[in-house]
């Protein structure tokens, strides 16, 4: 049985990602440092140099701010280009990012991932803590399942928005949950 939640709850506190909002500032960024869209992509690809990764596509890129969810790995990639944290395109985040929010950077041929086993684990211990089954908890988190969250656990690939909404549930920075790995 879970325990009493506050009346406002959690999903009052949800600060949706702004995808539209990471792309235009991307596309700024390229702009003022005179890059093409082929640069560009080219300078976010120089990481995967070395490394078994696919690289990331202009089209990708370009096709952001109309995708419903882009794949972490893009999006962390992304991020790293000009040094941004996720918690900046959070919905009405206007406050400057937080030491704590900062992601790693990692050395060459390199990229960043998401560690979804350490997602898993602190989504169980919060839950155990707060006294809830995995469906109870699904419930508290829109857009996932019981079995979304409980195949985390396994190592699977999370993508934007998404990940964002158990971040903040878990009330820790992105960052916290981020690694380097070669691939």
């Amino acid at each position: 049985m879970a325990k009493p939640r506050d009346s406002e709850g959690w999903r009052g506190k949800l600060r949706p990602f702004d995808m539209k909002r990471l792309h235009a500032a991307l596309d700024a960024e390229r702009q003022a440092r005179g890059l093409s869209w082929i640069e560009l992509t080219a300078e976010i690809n120089k990481p995967f140099q070395g490394t078994p990764s696919i690289p990331i596509s202009v089209t990708t890129l370009k096709g952001m701010p109309g995708k419903r969810s882009v794949t972490s790995a893009v999006v962390l990639q992304v991020l790293r280009w000009p040094r941004c944290t996720p918690e900046s395109f959070l919905v009405g985040c206007e406050s400057a990012p937080k030491q704590e929010e900062c992601l790693p950077e990692p050395g060459p041929s390199l990229i960043l991932r998401f560690d979804t086993k350490a997602i898993y684990d602190a989504l169980d211990a919060k839950r155990r803590e707060r006294g809830m089954t995995w469906k109870e908890l699904a419930r508290e988190l829109p857009g996932f399942s019981e079995s979304m969250l409980t195949n985390l656990s396994a190592g699977p690939l999370i993508g934007f928005p998404r990940v964002m909404v158990l971040t903040q549930w878990l009330e820790r920075p992105a960052a916290t949950f981020v690694r380097d790995r070669s691939r």
